[in-house]
């Protein structure tokens, strides 16, 4: 019988300091035109974010600059890619060993097996995944695997990973870390659609443990694949001033037709199985308007997406590590739940798969 991989625990980490606030009132603050400006705090006032978090620490100069304690984004030119690599470089190890950290008791690093790390906000080598495997003392022949650059939809990606090292070898322990600093990557712009985009994102970093050991979260069937006519909707470019992202408008319109056709369709083959009454949906937090796009495409409840929509307004999106936080939420409640898990990135994709909470 082929073993089946569980999500036993999830660890998360969030940096110290609470930027969303700061970056509103910076922005706003730049923007002269009184009409773009109005149309920007309404948005603020739409967008369901409360908090996003931050190595960078704000602060309000005397002649009432918003910047942060280093600089870092201070009057006069912002740091360029190898500025923000050195951070990067300097604080992701830091904030994935928070997150091990939290793991607790659930985790002895004798026994990992692999260790999975996806990022895209920043490069380094030595990579993140040894400076992890050196720093909690994970034995040298841990087979380790990086998925780079993927995006939102990492997390599947990764969890994939996890599932299939576990069906092929059920004494596996994989260690799956999911990790971003997306505040690194702020551009210097008032372009409101590129602020717009910037508005939704923070830092984050989750980890779970991914066995046979038949509690958590039972791993099902993981599927892919790629909407139509959508490949430029997500892009993620570096550029001499960090990585550029490009979150068009039309992403949630994309998504919702895409989940529309899927519900007209519902056969096995689809996104959805064939089946449309989860107990549990755990869908990637990239926005609130995405959000609602796939509540009213699915015609789900109200409160389908409630552990979404919480943390959306508690920590923004965080890109990889934004699901993670998402299962965590569900794997901390009781109860027996059949669920589905997506989300959406570049391409523009769709990753999914479905899980079993066991109760």
């Amino acid at each position: 019988m082929t073993a089946v991989a569980h999500i036993n625990a999830i660890g998360t980490a969030k940096p110290p300091h609470e930027v969303h606030d700061a970056f509103v009132r910076f922005v706003a603050g730049r923007i002269e035109v009184p009409k773009t400006r109005r149309l920007f705090e309404r948005m603020v006032e739409r967008a369901g974010i409360e908090q996003r978090f931050s190595y960078l620490e704000p602060v309000t100069l005397d002649d009432g600059t918003i910047t942060d304690s280093d600089g870092f984004y201070g009057p006069g030119e912002w740091p360029g890619t190898d500025a923000r690599m050195a951070r990067y470089e300097r604080d992701a190890p830091r904030l994935g060993l928070a997150a091990i950290s939290a793991l607790g008791d659930a985790l002895d690093p004798g026994s990992v097996t692999h260790l999975v790390v996806a990022s895209c906000t920043g490069f380094m080598a030595p990579g993140l995944d040894q400076r992890i495997a050196a720093a909690i003392d994970l034995h040298p022949g841990v087979e380790r695997t990086v998925v780079g650059f993927m995006g939102c939809y990492a997390a599947v990606n990764s969890l994939r990973l996890a599932h299939h090292i576990v069906r092929s070898e059920p004494a596996a322990r994989v260690l799956v870390l999911t990790l971003e600093l997306c505040t690194l990557h702020f551009q210097k712009t008032l372009d409101l659609e590129r602020l717009l985009a910037m508005l939704l994102f923070g830092d984050g970093a989750a980890v779970a443990l991914v066995s046979a050991e038949p509690h958590g979260l039972a791993l099902d069937d993981f599927r892919a694949t790629t909407l139509p006519s959508s490949a430029e909707a997500i892009r993620w470019t570096i550029r001499n001033q960090g990585f550029d992202m490009h979150l068009g408008g039309e992403v949630p319109g994309h998504i919702g037709n895409a989940l529309r056709q899927e519900m007209k369709r519902n056969d096995a083959d689809g996104l959805l199985r064939g089946q449309k009454d989860y107990d549990l949906w755990a869908v990637h937090a990239g926005g609130r308007s995405i959000l609602d796009a796939v509540e009213q495409a699915l015609e789900l409840s109200p409160d389908a997406l409630d552990a979404s929509r919480t943390i959306l307004r508690e920590q923004g999106n965080m890109s990889s590590a934004t699901l993670m936080f998402v299962l965590a939420r569900m794997l901390a409640e009781q109860g027996h739940a059949r669920g589905i898990a997506m989300a959406f990135g570049p391409g523009l994709a769709a990753e999914s798969f479905r899980f079993t909470r066991l109760g």
